[in-house]
């Protein structure tokens, strides 16, 4: 039987008042089952920080983490799973018994459980809005669900695309449009990404991971030409509960 007393859990991240996660699994440890457990924030300035944060708390079990650290923490762990190996990015972080940190995945999954009931067959290739570390658990998951994807930024490289490029025959290509972009968090409610929204249809799936506001403007934008929408919010349910199961196993 698992010991749920006395375990200390939190996020890593910056300027992280309006965290998902705290609130998220604060609800969840009111229930007596889980009588012991607590949830707190740790908001760093940067990432060297850590180092000092985890050994000033030596009881934690488990971090989830945040922007602007998915990449940036790597470093700073003993050991990766192949996934997040795989995807270059780590939200999830478990205290071993023997005192290692051991770095998880879980957007990848979270993203794919809750893109693949919107999936038709005319959703054959995708479009990632930003590079980020939430972008490459988003493209991990589009590569197990066998769908094509090219990035956009706002500066073209290879293999990504600039907002310049995107046209009406972009659209005609490209089905699904995922914003992996901070741009239209709250409190900017009012930005979006700089797409021509005119060229979304009811063809179109338009995701964002943004999760507050509820509604986007690059979602209400989509919504209007009759696109499905969806935002992040059940995708942090299925990840967060992919956490919880990690730090417990």
């Amino acid at each position: 039987m698992i010991d749920i007393l006395r375990r200390r859990f939190g996020l890593l991240g910056r300027n992280i008042s309006y965290s998902f996660s705290k609130g998220y699994f604060t609800e969840k440890f009111s229930d007596e089952v889980f009588a012991g457990n607590s949830y707190e924030n740790f908001d760093i300035s940067e990432i060297n920080y850590f180092t000092e944060l985890v050994k000033n708390n030596p009881d934690l079990k488990g971090l989830n983490v945040t922007i602007p650290y998915k990449e940036q923490v790597i470093p700073f762990l003993d050991k990766l799973s192949k996934k997040a190996a795989l995807i270059g990015a780590v939200n999830t972080i478990k205290f071993t018994k023997n005192g290692k940190l051991k770095g998880y995945n879980t957007d990848y999954y979270g993203f794919k459980k809750s893109l693949e009931p919107l999936l038709e067959p005319h959703h054959k290739k995708a479009l990632i809005l930003g590079t980020g570390g939430a972008s490459k658990g988003v493209a991990f998951a589009l590569d197990e669900l066998g769908i094509p994807y090219t990035f956009v930024s706002r500066e073209a490289k290879e293999n990504i695309i600039d907002y310049n490029l995107i046209n009406a025959t972009t659209f005609d290509n490209f089905k699904i449009i995922i914003n992996c972009t901070p741009v239209g968090t709250s409190p900017n409610t009012e930005a979006c990404p700089d797409l021509p929204y005119e060229f979304f249809t009811d063809k179109h799936i338009a995701y964002d991971l943004i999760y507050n506001p509820a509604e986007t403007q690059f979602l209400k934008n989509a919504k209007e030409k009759g696109a499905v929408i969806k935002n992040g919010y059940d995708m942090l349910i299925f990840q967060a509960e992919k956490a919880w199961k990690i730090w417990n196993k």
